[in-house]
């Protein structure tokens, strides 16, 4: 099984290896519309850079560690349904606690809060 597995995985590197040997010929001599900026395939307005918001920034930053977080309950609620015990129980009412801990203070903060100035 091993000696397949070592076959298979060299037989697909060579043959990668030779379609992009075979495919890396193509040459573009224009590379004056790589280099220009992409703006949605409109001309830029001007050269100068707009401020990003940084409470914007936030805002995704807080998204991605709650969306991770939610994404950490999924494989807790399918041992829920294999078995219940103190432990698994205990662990995830303290994750759930840390999770609203964390979103009440970020609330109470303001972070969460578009409209204010």
């Amino acid at each position: 099984m091993f000696i397949l597995m070592i076959t298979f995985t060299i037989t697909l590197s060579m043959v990668l290896i030779s379609v992009y040997s075979l495919t890396n010929y193509i040459s573009y001599s224009d590379f004056g519309e790589k280099l220009t900026p992409f703006e949605c395939g409109f001309d830029p307005l001007s050269k100068m850079r707009s401020p990003f918001s940084l409470r914007f920034f936030l805002l995704v930053v807080l998204f991605l560690i709650f969306d991770v977080e939610i994404a950490l309950l999924f494989p807790v609620l399918s041992i829920f349904l294999t078995k219940l015990s103190f432990m698994v129980s205990s662990a995830f009412i303290m994750f759930i606690l840390i999770l609203l801990f964390g979103m009440f203070h970020e609330w109470n903060e303001g972070a969460l809060d578009w409209l204010s100035s």
